[in-house]
């Protein structure tokens, strides 16, 4: 797992080392804790400020090198804006922008957490900690040298002052489980797809029974077994056989129905034999960021211990074009015993997921399933890169995983089903295509997934603009983002554990 830096909580008396941290609002003032830390140094706050035109705006930093009276090499003083005006995601960014401030060698960091209004809440805390991890981690395990300027994962260990240490350690404990499954999917996402295939993938993913979590593995023969044709159909062009893994956690009450992740878990995608232009193909190893974030999610829920039954499943393959490929023309028959005529082989992903959502509608009998896939490209011309495209067969579900998004960052956008769309997949040849045309093509591969949740409450997240190669945030520089891990882990402490 590649995280950069530690996270330790120290009282406010503690003296600060190398790189002293400080929030102020809109009027450069600073909570009472500061403020007795600071002393005469507030005077050089306000000259250096004006000076620099520094206003306290949100997320705004002021540097001063070698602050005048006090013992730490730098003062960085952070913005917050309006402190009634604060809201939860406002924390992760500030600890984002702290993090952003850390450099090899300098010594540690200490942050005092405190508003300029007063004490931080336990959930503040946490949001700062976890916004200080998220940014600072960085992907270069196969860089064998730096170029000039350029510095290598952080290895830093950031203190932050607080009121209570053994209340705050008590409060961080979960989140620093939910963001180490955060790392878990952004490392998973930027492997090479050389390195990372469906037999690594799955034996990364079975690394989870450290934690409790029962793993199955499926390999092909078991997915024949199961009539598996769908998923199969795409993975037989490949060197590199399929895999399904199933990963249950077991933390609530027993015989209890779980909740059910499904993740898509294409290794690596070149089309098929509708293949892909050569452009950026590259990226396509990243098309199983849903699995990612499954098999990301599932450690944050067993390393935490929540207090729910999960199943977490993923379906995993590499669709290649060889000579024993699959043709557009062809006719696969899925798990559920429904035939689909394949017309583009570049829509892949939809045909692994309905297995696997099959499996899980009626092997494990969920109380919900929300499946997550880099599914297409339509979603990203409808909504970019800030939302997930979300589609659902029930209500409640969609209700509350909009209210998740909008409390984790992890923003969706519900987005519609019908028959009107439905009826585009259906076949001359067989039970339904797997690509309805140009127009709606997001909506259509839905409604294609639809077919295969039987009547299992059911969200669809289509993440194919948010998963990878999003635009840098305060709190994510790596083109793997891990996103769904924060937002699912929320939906499920918020509504379902317990």
């Amino acid at each position: 797992m590649s995280d950069a830096v530690k996270v330790g909580f120290v009282p406010f008396s503690t003296a600060p080392r190398g790189i002293l941290v400080a929030f102020c609002d809109d009027g450069l003032k600073f909570g009472p804790a500061t403020s007795n830390v600071l002393g005469a140094a507030t005077d050089l706050v306000k000259r250096a400020a004006a000076a620099s035109q520094f206003k306290g705006k949100s997320g705004a930093a002021l540097d001063i090198l070698a602050p005048e009276g006090l013992k730490a090499s730098r003062l960085i003083v952070i913005g917050t804006g309006k402190a009634s005006a604060l809201k939860i995601n406002d924390f992760l960014k500030f600890g984002g922008v702290a993090a952003g401030k850390l450099a090899a060698g300098n010594g540690g960091m200490t942050i005092m957490a405190e508003r300029p209004d007063g004490a931080m809440t336990g959930e503040q805390l946490v949001a700062i900690g976890s916004g200080l991890r998220l940014r600072a981690y960085k992907f270069d395990r196969y860089k064998t040298k730096k170029k000039d300027g350029e510095e290598g994962a952080l290895r830093a260990d950031v203190s932050l002052a607080v009121a209570d240490v053994a209340a705050a350690k008590k409060a961080f404990a979960p989140a620093s489980h939910v963001v180490d499954g955060v790392i878990i999917a952004r490392d998973l996402v930027n492997e090479p797809p050389n390195v990372l295939y469906p037999e690594e993938f799955a034996k990364r993913a079975s690394q989870l029974r450290k934690l409790g979590v029962a793993v199955e593995v499926l390999d092909v023969k078991a997915m024949h077994k199961l009539g598996m044709g769908a998923l199969l159909g795409v993975g037989q062009g490949s060197a590199r056989p399929s895999r399904t893994v199933i990963m249950r956690w077991n933390g609530g009450r027993k015989g209890a129905a779980p909740v059910a992740f499904v993740g898509k878990g294409v290794c690596f995608d070149t089309g098929g034999i509708s293949i892909k232009p050569a452009g950026s193909m590259e990226d396509m190893k990243g098309d199983m960021g849903g699995a990612a974030c499954v098999v990301g999610l599932m450690h944050a829920l067993a390393a935490r211990k929540a207090k729910v039954n999960a199943v977490g499943a993923i379906g995993l393959v590499e669709n290649m074009p060889d000579g024993n490929a699959q043709r557009p023309g062809d006719i696969v028959t899925s798990m559920s015993g429904q035939t689909i005529e394949i017309i583009n082989t570049d829509a892949e992903g939809r045909l692994v997921l309905a297995d696997v959502l099959w499996y899980v509608a009626k092997k494990v009998k969920p109380k919900f399933m929300v499946d997550l896939a880099t599914l297409t490209g339509a979603i990203m011309v409808a909504l970019g890169t800030e939302h997930a495209g979300m589609f659902s067969n029930n209500d409640e579900l969609a209700e509350r995983l909009s209210k998740a998004g909008a409390e984790s960052g992890e923003k969706v956008w519900r987005m519609p089903l019908g028959p009107e769309y439905d009826k585009l997949i259906d076949s001359q040849f067989a039970d339904m295509k797997n690509t309805g045309g140009r127009h709606g093509g997001s909506i259509t591969a839905a409604q294609f997934l639809q077919r295969f949740v039987d009547n299992t409450p059911w969200a669809h997240l289509d993440i194919a603009g948010t998963a990878m190669g999003a635009p840098k945030t305060d709190i994510n520089q790596s083109w793997g983002s891990g996103y769904g891990v924060r937002l699912l882990d929320r939906l499920v402490a918020d509504h379902y554990e317990g």
